[in-house]
């Protein structure tokens, strides 16, 4: 128009949003972004989740072939001094190793192919006993880590219903629940101030799981301090992806396409970093033992998973009171509701992102602890665990940390009551199936507000 003034500088550029300025456009762009993301998501990481078995890099320090498996029952706990050879289809002796105080036993294998186990039944103690057959042919893969399972009774099966193992996975399942919230509050919090969906997060957890380790194993410090040490490194590298990473791409106006790819690349780079420093096999903590099932009725636990619940039900209370009664708690929600009022209201936004990241870093790292005890430390086991996190975060309502809490308890219960009628190998598949539902039916979460998508 003749008269009107054309703004001087740089003209906008932008094809997509930046991160960190959710107030910008409809939030049903958002969401409608988010819900391709996850399917897209849900669909490769189910991929991974059902995989037989993990490749491990050759060379020098690598993993070899291996032939893995514990010894356990609910009621005797794991079973140490028990006797297990590993010979080839041809008869002959490959190794013969005793089962650990956690009831874990690996062998060395000289290459791939098929292997017979062999339990020996004397070393079993009173009242347990072989399910099935004493040996067992297993096929080993190149490269690969193959577990082999050998059934064993201890007469509870016999004992209880269907509806008594109902409940034992009913609570085995508000375990995992809670474990999983643990690790997918900070998941949420971080989507909710700065709208970046970061595939890394699954890598915290390792992270934590991994720095515990060598505390308490290679540096000899008891498990608690090393666990709470942990905590501190996990924080650290929250902060240092915020400061190091983040922060600079925001201020260059990085849309959230670019952000999401940036965020699985360093994924990978942090995977594989963890696997040259860490290694490829499974490792127990030290001086922490899954002990005996204590049992309560209708349901057993061990002292390992009581104190995992306890643990996670007292973060997950402290974090929520956090968020409602302390002064950064209610600036990190009110930066998740809307940034930019939050900024003009005077809330220091970049200080409110640095400490999320640093909260989601450090429950991140607690809750691969956690995870630790009772699945031991594995290279890979955060990104393992990161379907359940979105699907958690997805079912409860993004960026809402109580939804993460919510939605993750209702993917932990539905995971493992589906071993009543799936075997427990592909559970995770469950997950994957309750992720892809909830995007198709309510992409917006029990506990988040319905838009109009497109």
């Amino acid at each position: 128009m003749p008269g009107r003034a054309r703004p001087h500088g740089r003209r906008p550029e932008r094809t997509g949003r930046a991160i960190g300025s959710p107030g910008r456009h409809h939030p049903g762009s958002r969401l409608r972004y988010l819900v391709g993301v996850l399917l897209v998501a849900a669909f490769g990481l189910g991929l991974a989740a059902i995989a037989p078995g993990i490749a491990q890099a050759t060379g020098e320090g690598a993993a070899t072939e291996q032939l893995v498996g514990t010894l356990q029952t609910s009621r005797s706990g794991p079973i140490e001094g028990v006797e297990v050879t590993v010979e080839t289809a041809d008869g002959e002796e490959v190794e013969s190793v005793e089962s650990d105080e956690q009831g874990r036993w690996e062998v060395d294998l000289p290459g791939p192919g098929e292997y017979v186990v062999t339990l020996n039944a004397d070393d079993l103690p009173e009242g347990v006993v072989l399910s099935g057959e004493a040996s067992r042919t297993v096929t080993v893969e190149e490269g690969r880590r193959q577990a082999a399972i050998i059934g064993l009774n201890d007469g509870s099966r016999e004992g209880g219903g269907s509806t008594v193992r109902a409940v034992q996975l009913l609570v085995d399942g508000i375990r995992f629940g809670l474990l999983i919230a643990m690790c997918a509050v900070g998941l949420s919090l971080i989507f909710g101030t700065t709208g970046l969906t970061n595939f890394a997060h699954g890598e915290l957890v390792t992270i934590g799981a991994v720095a515990a380790w060598f505390i308490n194993v290679e540096g000899g410090v008891p498990f608690i301090p090393a666990a709470l040490i942990a905590m501190l490194v996990g924080a650290a590298v929250g902060a240092l992806n915020e400061l190091g990473l983040w922060r600079p791409l925001r201020r260059r106006g990085t849309g959230l396409i670019a952000a999401l790819v940036v965020s699985i690349g360093l994924s990978l780079l942090l995977r594989y970093l963890v696997q040259l420093v860490y290694g490829g096999r499974s490792n127990a903590y030290q001086g922490v033992g899954g002990g005996r099932a204590v049992d309560y009725g209708l349901f057993r636990m061990t002292g390992a998973d009581l104190t995992s619940v306890i643990v996670s039900v007292v973060v997950l209370v402290l974090v929520a009171l956090m968020l409602q009664r302390t002064k950064i708690g209610k600036a990190m929600r009110a930066v998740s509701d809307n940034r930019d009022l939050a900024a003009s209201s005077g809330i220091d936004v970049n200080r409110v992102i640095l400490v999320v990241w640093m909260m989601g870093g450090a429950l991140a790292a607690l809750g691969g602890v956690l995870l630790g005890l009772s699945d031991q430390v594995q290279w890979d086991m955060g990104f393992r665990l990161l379907l359940l996190m979105f699907a958690g975060v997805t079912l409860g309502g993004l960026g809402t940390a109580y939804g993460a809490l919510v939605g993750s308890l209702v993917v932990g219960v539905f995971v493992q009551m589906s071993t009543l009628v799936i075997p427990n190998d592909v559970k995770y598949v469950g997950g994957l199936l309750l992720l892809i539902v909830i995007l198709v039916i309510r992409p917006q979460g029990i506990l988040g507000s319905r838009v109009r998508v497109g």
